[in-house]
């Protein structure tokens, strides 16, 4: 139950002269946020109490008025289950000025979640069944004109009329403000067709008008210098222009180029005068979705190129930020889109199960050049296809495309998330022949109609250059086929629950989505201890950090991982924790220097693109997330970081398995051989020296050996296969690290570095440092150095601090004897390295 978006507001004509072309006939206005107040419905004696913010959440108001605990603490979320099955109602006044001859005055409200009824002065005038759909209510003849009116909002349970709809069609398998005006604008949109020269772009602008407007003014502007402008005559409610633009200021994704940002403005007139105006910011870029025949492998490839470069889109899952919608403010957005840009992300997947994002997670995403796949709301179901429920849909897909299109980011829409998934799970009914729409409709699937439909129409109309795809993932012989579309790769995890080795072998021609769960910092989880560090539960598989994973057999699936992988121990806490953290980054790391192998350059394109599941939480909890719900980065997100760099060198040890004859099982010989391979993102081929050494875990600092030094070129936009050596075929072998160096020719600095161990981690006898030194240097203009020596190889070397002003500018490193490791720091002064906590694998021991 919550207002959403600006929420509510008045808009009226404005008596004050702003400029010399605004008169009153300009619409105003005034957004109703201030004296609202709640209570229980179906309470006469209940009292009003005021609401804690406007847009506001009923949780967060009984959080503020002392009626229920916080729910994010311990298990207090068990406590509060009961608001979500009672009505609620939130009422307030404003005083609407007079309205002129031939005016409107209409309220207007962003989305009311979810089924609610809105009374003025004790009139119903509006019912919602739909949080998504903006709401515009003609309130002319009802309003009290120069005095008080009363505005409420009933909210029935969602939950309990939904349960009263699945027994109502038990057979289907289911898994404000006010405007006062006498002209204004309806719809201001455009489309823009780059050429494929790059050289010209055409803006075709169009607008819907309401009212008795003569004449529209267009202007296009980049950093307050018009580029174009032009005034044309409403016709029968609508203008439009075509603006030409020569030599475009195009905008790129994140690390291909800048994001220069138009403005578009409309001013309306009626016989000169100014009566409204509105402006939309954008971008001038081509974007398409590549579906081609590939060389040597079957299907067609899917990536998408922006301005004629093909992008390895590299990136994330993003889920609401918030369980409460209204406490993420612009600042929270921006600070968790930086983070995604500076990890070296290239493109960001709104998931279809959370909510149509606000503008400014959009807007933070134009400023840094992050492309978005944006989801239709949609998932893990099967959604009926009633009249009611298609108008419904139509409504809801037509009002958000609207709104978003304008937004250069977005780069793909998809119908909904894993539903043509649940088709294939539950057997429904689909026949991808059938191409009749009314067939489908008879079908036990007839969500189909709505993507294939419903969407495709809306899409089609509204945005015709925009790529659309009837789901995700979709797109094969079914939703797993990886040679065509996207895949969801949950067969590590969830599925067949696949070893991550074998990352490899689970490769599709787009992967959007994968991931491995991890336990957030040691702070995050004090943070919803009712005790905090003092908490009796502070312990792992305590029954409140048990709670606190909503992951359907998380302790089951991360105990497996754990156990195949990586030596940990239960206590202290946070030892487990870094556990579980190294080895979601070793899981991720791999996924991605694997697929990104697969980007082998034009009529290659094996893989375009792979999104951990997923960038952010909603709450302080334990699950897929790399950045925890308070915005702390786990050690996986720092690996990924790496991996998406521009230049990167890995390798993939195997192991060849050569029996003396073909009949014996006892005279093997067991060759380790270890390949090498680049990867290079940038649009410059890059020279460099590759050196490559072995190093015996057991043996120290003087246990290596020179494998070999090559001059190599990493050709742009691709990934290359260097070569394949043998490290041995003895015990020794086994335990050989091999550390792979890419040095720049020009300056001798190093450009990438890779560390091959042997796997799995656990049978690895980590040696013990007897020196290891950490040193903060610096001047702290624009933060300081850590640097890192040690006397023996160290695996995921993990720096902490218990203060979240302390900002790492990398993590989780592999030391090796001989080098220092340069790590940027922020919040830390020469001098304060008592602040810093030190981890390492099979350690466990705070230095």
């Amino acid at each position: 139950m919550e207002v959403k978006g600006d929420a509510c507001g008045l808009s009226l004509p404005s008596h004050l002269v702003r400029s010399p072309e605004e008169t009153s006939l300009m619409v105003r206005t005034i957004p109703i946020e201030h004296g609202w107040t709640f209570r229980q419905a179906g309470i006469p004696e209940a009292a009003w109490s005021p609401v804690s913010r406007f847009p506001t959440n009923i949780h967060l108001d009984l959080i503020h008025s002392k009626v229920i605990p916080d729910p994010y603490i311990g298990k207090n979320e068990q406590a509060v289950q009961w608001v979500g099955e009672k009505q609620w109602t939130y009422k307030t006044t404003f005083t609407s000025p007079l309205i002129s001859p031939g005016q409107k005055a209409v309220i207007t409200i962003d989305g009311l979640d979810c089924h609610a009824t809105v009374l003025l002065n004790g009139r119903p005038v509006l019912k919602t069944h739909d949080m998504f759909i903006p709401e515009r209510i003609d309130l002319t003849k009802h309003l009290r004109c120069v005095s008080e009116n009363e505005l409420e909002i009933l909210f029935e349970s969602t939950y309990l009329v939904g349960k009263k709809l699945v027994e109502k069609d038990s057979i289907h398998k289911f898994g404000c403000w006010n405007e006062v005006y006498t002209s204004r604008f309806v719809d201001l949109s455009f489309t823009t067709e780059v050429h494929r020269s790059l050289a010209v772009a055409e803006i075709l602008v169009r607008c819907e008008i309401e009212g008795k407007a003569t004449n529209v003014k267009f202007e296009v502007t980049l950093r307050d210098r018009v580029v174009a402008a032009e005034t044309v005559e409403v016709i029968n409610g609508s203008a439009s222009t075509i603006c030409r633009a020569q030599k475009p200021e195009l905008w790129y994704p994140a690390r291909y180029g800048s994001q220069p940002l138009y403005i578009l403005r409309a001013f309306l007139y009626i016989k000169g005068k100014l009566c409204d105006r509105q402006s939309k910011r954008f971008g001038l870029r081509r974007a398409e979705v590549i579906q081609r025949k590939l060389q040597d492998e079957p299907g067609t490839s899917f990536f998408f190129e922006i301005n004629n470069i093909p992008i390895f889109c590299g990136g994330t899952n993003w889920i609401p930020a918030d369980m409460f919608i209204p406490r993420i403010d612009p600042s929270r957005y921006q600070a968790w889109i930086k983070l995604a840009v500076d990890g070296n992300q290239s493109m960001i997947r709104i998931w279809g199960g959370g909510i149509y994002e606000e503008q400014a997670f959009y807007d933070a995403c134009d400023e840094t050049g992050m492309l978005v796949w944006q989801d239709f709301m949609f998932a893990c179901g099967n959604y009926p296809a009633n009249d009611d429920f298609l108008k419904t849909v139509e409504r809801e897909a037509t009002a958000n495309v609207k709104r978003l299109r304008h937004h250069p980011c977005i780069v793909i829409w998809t119908g909904n998330n894993e539903d043509y998934q649940y088709q294939e799970t539950e057997h429904l009914q689909y026949d991808p022949k059938d191409m009749n729409p009314n067939n489908w409709l008879k079908t036990d699937f007839p969500a189909r109609y709505i993507y294939e439909k419903v969407l495709a129409d809306v899409t089609k109309e509204l945005i015709p250059k925009t790529y659309y795809q009837f789901g995700s993932p979709f797109g094969g012989k079914s939703t797993s086929d990886p040679t065509r579309g996207d895949i969801h790769q949950w067969n590590v995890w969830h599925g067949t629950q696949e070893r991550y080795q074998s990352w490899d072998k689970l490769c599709g021609r787009f992967v959007s989505e994968f991931g491995m769960v991890a336990s957030p910092s040691a702070r995050t989880i004090d943070s919803y201890l009712p005790l905090g560090k003092d908490d009796p539960e502070r312990y792992v598989q305590s029954s409140t950090i048990d709670f606190n994973s909503k992951a359907v057999g998380g302790e089951r699936r991360l105990a497996t991982y754990l156990i195949e992988n990586v030596p940990y121990s239960h206590t202290p806490l946070e030892y487990y924790i870094y556990c579980t953290q190294i080895m979601q980054a070793e899981c991720l790391a791999t996924a991605l220097r694997l697929w990104k192998r697969e980007w082998k350059g034009p009529g290659r394109e094996y893989c375009g693109g792979a999104l951990v599941w997923q960038l952010n939480d909603c709450w302080p909890t334990q699950s897929w997330s790399i950045v925890d719900y308070y915005l702390r980065p786990k050690l996986a997100y720092y690996v990924t970081k790496r991996e998406l760099a521009d230049i990167t060198i890995n390798m993939k040890r195997v192991v060849e398995e050569i029996p003396a004859d073909e009949n014996t099982r006892a005279f093997i010989k067991r060759v380790h051989k270890v390949q090498v391979f680049g990867t290079n993102l940038s649009l410059q081929s890059r020279e460099c020296i590759l050196q490559v050494s072995n190093w015996d875990i057991l043996a120290g600092d003087t246990g290596f050996d020179i494998g070999f030094d090559e001059r190599m070129v990493l050709h742009s936009n691709q990934s290359i296969e260097i070569r394949e050596f043998e490290i041995g075929a003895d015990e020794r072998a086994a335990r050989l690290v091999t550390v792979a160096c890419l040095i720049d020719t020009k300056d001798g600095g190093v450009v990438a570095r890779s560390v091959n161990w042997p796997e799995p981690l656990k049978h690895v006898q980590f040696p013990q440092p007897r020196y290891l030194q950490v040193k903060i240097v610096g001047d702290g203009k624009d933060g300081n150095t850590i640097e890192i020596r040690s006397d023996c190889l160290v695996k995921g070397f993990a720096l902490d601090a218990d203060d979240d002003g302390v900002v790492f500018e990398d993590n989780c490193i592999d030391l090796v004897p001989g080098g220092t490791t340069r790590i940027g720091v922020k919040g830390l002064e020469v001098g304060q390295e008592h602040r810093l906590i030190t981890r390492y694998l099979k350690a466990g021991i705070d230095l």
